[in-house]
């Protein structure tokens, strides 16, 4: 794959992480995406999400937080190689995902699972773990 056709792989995964997580940033910004998850989770057939107390919004936070800067850093300086450790990020994410899904009860994590795990074989498709570029 060119090299110019893999900077725009990593620039639009990075705008997709941008948008997703950038609610995710903030306690306040957090409660409302928080409220919106937990009424789309019960229209899909869950129930609503239980409390947060302040160490999970905490947690919440700071993972909104790094992926938040991890994105802005992709977006101003798409290096190929950045692509390879994002696709191993996003599987990672992907297998907490099945991990949760396997609790049952949130539907809404598909919503998230399959983007991620896209994304990962897409920029592992691009550039390879294996290849002198991922590196």
């Amino acid at each position: 794959m060119q090299p110019s056709t893999i900077q725009k792989l990593v620039r639009a995964s990075a705008a997709y992480d941008l948008l997703v997580t950038a609610p995710f940033a903030t306690p306040w910004t957090f409660a409302v995406a928080r409220a919106h998850l937990s009424t789309l989770n019960a229209a899909l057939g869950g129930a609503p999400l239980p409390p947060f107390g302040t160490l999970h919004i905490l947690f919440a936070c700071l993972l909104g937080s790094v992926v938040l800067v991890w994105s802005l850093l992709r977006l101003r300086d798409p290096q190929p190689r950045f692509a390879t450790y994002d696709g191993a990020a996003r599987f990672l994410f992907s297998t907490w995902f099945v991990w949760a899904l396997a609790g049952g009860g949130l539907p809404l994590l598909w919503l998230f699972l399959l983007p991620e795990f896209v994304w990962g074989v897409a920029q592992w498709y691009a550039v390879p773990p294996w290849s002198k570029k991922g590196g």
